[in-house]
This record gives structure tokens, sequence and C-alpha cells, in this order.
């Protein structure tokens, strides 16, 4: 299963899934966001290998992500997917609520 399983064709997900238009690039604000893209399910357990996932990561984020990429955004790199999808998340759902509020806490500031 690829990002699409979930968020469909155009990343605007569906019922109990994000919509990533317009918000995916918020989570590489956190150090733990950035991670956490990679280690959700549909990536970390995904058929294409590290090259493709970083590929196809850095493609979507500026396309999904549309003004919430950081400036500063680096690109993701073959040997970055492969160190962290050894690790894929079991608990999205929790993880992905801690992110969400750590991300509302610094859009406020």
């Amino acid at each position: 299963m690829l990002c699409q399983g979930c968020h469909v064709g155009d990343g605007r997900g569906g019922k109990d899934v994000p919509n990533m238009i317009g918000f995916v690039g918020h989570f590489l604000k956190l150090p733990e966001g950035r991670e956490y893209l990679v280690r959700v399910p549909g990536s970390a357990n995904s058929a294409l290998d590290n090259k493709q996932l970083a590929e196809l990561l850095n493609w979507m984020i500026p396309n999904f992500g549309e003004s919430s990429v950081p400036d500063d955004f680096i690109p993701y790199t073959e040997q970055e997917i492969g160190e962290l999808r050894q690790n894929p998340l079991m608990e999205v759902v929790e993880h992905r609520a801690k992110l969400l509020e750590q991300i509302s806490a610094l859009e406020q500031q």
C-alpha cells in the first residue's frame, strides 16, 4: 500500500484519514513529524525501495503541502528513509494526535 491507500490519489484523505493538502508540510516543523511521515504504515511498509520512497515524499510534500512546507525543507535521503523505516509506527492515531498538538502550539507562538 502507498499513501493513496488511505489518503486517495490527490491527498485529500477521507473518513478518519487526514487531508494532506495544504497541511502535510507542518509535520516538517518538528523532527518527530519529519520521522512520522516515513514511519506511518503506508510509507514504512510500502513495496517501494528507500530511494523510491524518498523521491515520492520529496515530490509529494511540496505538491500537496503548498504553503505549509517550511522554507528550509531539506529533502529526504535514501539513507534517512532506510533508517526510519526500521521502526514503523504501531499507534499511528495517538502519535499523530500528539504531533498535531505540538504543531498547534508552534503555530500559536
